[in-house]
């Protein structure tokens, strides 16, 4: 039987895996025409966001493993060659993986207690508030992803982001 904390783990990896799976839904209903899609000029492009989007497994993995800016950016360019709805999402799933098998891999004492400094940051934040962090985070751009394409004449209905 699982314990409280076990479980909260679970449940954020849940619903980060909730994530992956209405983004790779998403995903498939991009036409190559769309990906130069912007709605205004100060925002990134379709394209951009996908990008971005299926790197924040690894790259916020690498952020919280107090990982370098360069190195960070490294991880984040990655992946900018995937071209095809497909092999995005596929990565997508396989940051997840990655992300996912380092959480279980912690302790609980780590999860809760172990805390790493992001580049950027003054301050270490704790291993249970990275994965807070890194599911808001991709909820935030798959929110952008399905707006962009409701944008894009997409006929979405809000319940393929609940798994329907």
């Amino acid at each position: 039987m699982m314990n409280g904390v076990s479980q909260i783990r679970e449940h954020l990896l849940e619903e980060l895996e909730l994530c992956v799976r209405t983004v790779e839904t998403l995903l498939t209903k991009v036409a190559e025409e769309e990906w130069s899609y912007r709605p205004t000029e100060n925002m990134r492009s379709l394209f951009e966001l996908v990008h971005h989007l299926i790197s924040i497994p690894i790259t916020d993995l690498a952020i919280l493993q107090e990982r370098s800016q360069e190195e960070v950016v490294e991880v984040e360019e990655r992946y900018v060659h995937l071209k095809n709805p497909h092999d995005m999402a596929v990565q997508y799933r396989s940051n997840y993986e990655v992300l996912r098998n380092y959480m279980l891999g912690l302790t609980e004492d780590e999860l809760l207690h172990k805390a790493t400094k992001a580049f950027y940051l003054e301050h270490s934040t704790l291993q249970i508030k990275w994965l807070i962090e890194i599911v808001t985070h991709s909820y935030h751009h798959r929110s952008q992803l399905y707006n962009y394409l409701k944008q894009s004449g997409h006929d979405l209905h809000f319940s393929l982001l609940y798994g329907g």
